[in-house]
């Protein structure tokens, strides 16, 4: 699906991470969602090629990256472990400064990666997705039946793991088809990637792990991060599908203007899945947003 992209694999800390690098210009780090991969991007990636030198990288517990064990508070998945991953990955492919385009999980990764590592982080792009505390904080009824999995995931183990063992075909099948565009925004390939990853051994263990560090490890850095009053430094640009959730149930500018000192965004008219469901729209943004050589 990506022809002509460099596959890498980039170890940290025990944890192997794979990596797709391709393009010139300007580096450019992609970050997925879940339950997907580095996949996700193929509708764009090609394109952005030509102006940026991409790095796709599957972060810990999805796509073909390592399983490390959750540990105590699943801290092993906290946000600010995985941040470290993917600075060490840009590090070693020899960017100190690199601009971030993330979606979903990846984008809370991101949203730490540039919090943590300011200098690092130029300029920052965020899918679909408000902080995670204010999501918490703002939950109700809609989002919580939207966002079914969110609380399913952090019950304690081994119940969600065993669910999700017993046919990881159906639950990614479940979580994504459920949203606007349904699984007909999915490419074959693309759908298949993620349904062979989602059965390689370890990920329910990886995915619950994710999610719970986002309910517990997470949120107290977040809250230490509002309380100190650190806010992203690096111009925020947030896209959020009218047809999706997040933008249905919050309003998303209000809940990131606290937490940025530089911040626009609006909505796509799609779904979730913007990279796949909207892609020559996203292009426009990117292109626009990010600094690139012509």
């Amino acid at each position: 699906m990506l022809d002509g992209f460099e596959t890498l694999q980039v170890a940290r800390g025990g944890v192997t991470l794979n990596v797709r690098r391709g393009g010139r210009g300007e580096p450019l780090l992609l970050l997925h969602g879940h339950p997907q991969s580095h996949a996700m991007w193929h509708r764009v990636a090609p394109r952005l090629a030509q102006r940026f030198e991409l790095v796709l990288m599957d972060l810990r517990g999805y796509g073909d990256s390592g399983r490390p064990a959750a540990g105590t508070d699943s801290a092993a998945y906290a946000k600010r472990e995985m941040a470290f991953d993917a600075l060490e990955v840009m590090r070693q492919l020899g960017h100190a400064r690199f601009q971030v385009l993330a979606h979903d999980r990846g984008a809370r990764v991101a949203h730490r990666l540039a919090l943590d590592h300011a200098d690092s982080v130029e300029r920052l792009m965020l899918l679909d997705i408000a902080p995670t505390l204010a999501m918490y904080r703002h939950t109700g009824e809609a989002f919580a039946r939207a966002y079914w999995h969110w609380f399913f995931l952090i019950q304690p183990p081994p119940l969600p793991e065993a669910l999700i063992a017993s046919d990881p075909v159906r639950y990614v099948r479940s979580v994504m088809g459920a949203r606007h565009a349904g699984l007909a925004a999915f490419a074959p390939q693309a759908l298949a990637e993620y349904e062979r990853c989602a059965a390689i051994a370890g990920t329910p263990e990886a995915i619950c792990a994710d999610y719970r560090a986002g309910a517990g490890i997470d949120l107290a850095h977040d809250q230490q991060d509002l309380q100190a009053g650190r806010l992203l430094a690096q111009p925020l640009h947030v896209l959020w599908g009218e047809h999706g959730a997040v933008g249905r149930c919050f309003d998303v500018p209000a809940l990131w203007r606290p937490y940025a000192t530089q911040f626009t965004g609006r909505s796509l008219p799609c779904g979730h899945y913007i990279a796949e469901e909207a892609p020559a729209l996203l292009l426009d943004e990117i292109l626009t947003f990010f600094r690139s050589k012509p």
